[in-house]
C-alpha cells in the first residue's frame, strides 16, 4: 500500500454506531528522510493500516498527522476512543513493532474504559508508553468566571 501523510482508512462498525470511534494516528514527520516516501512514520503508517485491514481486533480508523512533538522518541502513535483514556507510544518501530500495535489495539478495543496498566499492555509496548490521559468526563460541570482578586 502506498500512503501519504494524509492516508485514512475508515471501516463502519456497530462500535462508531454506538458512538465509539477508535483512531489511531501516526505521526508522518517523524524518522526523517529527505521526502516523504522514506520517512519511517509514513512506512508506520502503511503498515499498520495494512495490518489492521487482516487483524480482528475491533473498528480502527487509522489516519496520519505531520507532527504530534514526539521527536525525541520517534516514530509515535497516538491510540484514542469516545470516552476512553488515550494512549501516546513513542520509539515505534516499523519494522517490528507492528504486531504489539495490533495487540494493544485489540486490547484497547475491548476496554470499555481505555485504562491499562503498563503491565497488562503487550511487551512490545513496555517503557514505550509516553503519556496515558485520561478520558473527558460525560459531563462537564460549568465554569465560572474568574474572580479578579483586586477587586
Amino acid at each position: 500500500m502506498t500512503c501519504d501523510p494524509n492516508f485514512r482508512t475508515d471501516g463502519p462498525s456497530d462500535r462508531q454506531a454506538r458512538g465509539k470511534t477508535h483512531r489511531i494516528t501516526v505521526c508522518t514527520a517523524c524518522g526523517g528522510g529527505p521526502n516523504d516516501a522514506q520517512r519511517m512514520g509514513n512506512r508506520l503508517l502503511a503498515r499498520l493500516a495494512d495490518a489492521l485491514e487482516t487483524a480482528d481486533c475491533g473498528p480502527f480508523e487509522v489516519t496520519g498527522v505531520r507532527c504530534m512533538a514526539g521527536c525525541a522518541r520517534a516514530c509515535t502513535v497516538a491510540f484514542q476512543a469516545s470516552g476512553k483514556a488515550s494512549y501516546l507510544f513513542g520509539e515505534i518501530d516499523p519494522d517490528t513493532d507492528i504486531p504489539p500495535l495490533i495487540a494493544f489495539a485489540a486490547q484497547y478495543a475491548g476496554l470499555e474504559d481505555g485504562w491499562s496498566s503498563q503491565g497488562s499492555r503487550p511487551a512490545g509496548l513496555i517503557g514505550k508508553t509516553l503519556a496515558r490521559i485520561p478520558a473527558l468526563p460525560t459531563s462537564l460541570p460549568p465554569v465560572s468566571p474568574l474572580e479578579d482578586p483586586a477587586q
